[in-house]
């Protein structure tokens, strides 16, 4: 490994050779999950957990036990600094395009820190639903192609229509809305991020109303306010979906900062 790296890679607690990295180097069949460490510590580390114990039983059946995997992430903090961003991917020795059952393998990716964009953004809005939408599962070519698409037609990113024309999620962000009291999540397939689980529970702890309801196009101007939220932050300002414009809404920020914060710092 290039010493001069900002980046630690580590395969099941240890340097990561290329034996380790190539089968994931031509591979699309994992899952993982992204985070934000701070002080050498996590929010919403359970989150974290049960995301990957949860994803590995459904594509391959088993999962790697939590102490092992606590174990490594541990591992990967101490080379890596307290300050940090940290992917943690689940794939199986045996690779792709095979029913043999395998070894799983953990592979945790190290870099600098991250909070995100400054926003407000602007946003396409987009047919598009992800295969297993429940899981944070790699290989998805969709998703960069449609950001690459809607940066070529003047957005900053692109938010998601299913069929039934609901807004869902964004290319790698959950989407919230404000409807000038309440915090409104989107009804439909998504992935549930781990700061959207952070920000929801804190929410309730909060006494702050929360519900979910379809989302369409053509019911943006009666919002309050759009953010996206991922594991940089619990929410960066949307100003426009398409052609709607819509409001600040600094109070709905500050709620969601609020709740994020409120999320105790845990070591793994």
């Amino acid at each position: 490994m290039n010493e001069d790296s900002p980046y630690i890679v580590q395969a099941n607690g240890r340097t990561a050779s290329t034996d380790d990295l190539a089968p994931l180097a031509f591979a699309g069949h994992a899952h993982f999950t992204a985070i934000q460490v701070r002080d050498g510590r996590v929010r919403g580390l359970d989150l974290h957990l049960e995301r990957l114990r949860t994803a590995s039983v459904e594509l391959f059946g088993q999962a790697l036990p939590e102490d092992l995997v606590r174990s490594h992430l541990r591992t990967a903090l101490r080379a890596g600094g307290a300050d940090l961003s940290l992917t943690a991917t689940v794939h199986s020795t045996a690779g792709e395009f095979t029913a043999a059952r395998a070894n799983l393998a953990l592979l945790v990716r190290t870099g600098p820190s991250s909070s995100g964009p400054g926003g407000p953004l602007a946003l396409a809005a987009v047919e598009h639903e992800r295969f297993l939408p429940h899981v944070k599962h790699v290989g998805e070519v969709a998703k960069t192609h449609l950001l690459r698409q809607a940066v070529a037609d003047g957005f900053d990113d692109a938010a998601f229509l299913d069929r039934e024309g609901r807004f869902s999620e964004a290319t790698i962000w959950n989407l919230a809305f404000w409807d000038g009291e309440s915090v409104v999540w989107p009804r439909a397939q998504i992935l549930t991020g781990t700061t959207m689980g952070i920000v929801r529970r804190q929410l309730d702890r909060l006494g702050i109303e929360q519900r979910t309801a379809a989302i369409t196009p053509d019911g943006l101007p009666d919002l309050a306010g759009a953010v996206v939220m991922n594991s940089w932050t619990p929410g960066v300002e949307v100003h426009r979906i398409g052609a709607t414009e819509l409001p600040a809404a600094p109070r709905f920020l500050e709620v969601l900062h609020r709740a994020y914060e409120a999320e105790p710092l845990t070591a793994p």
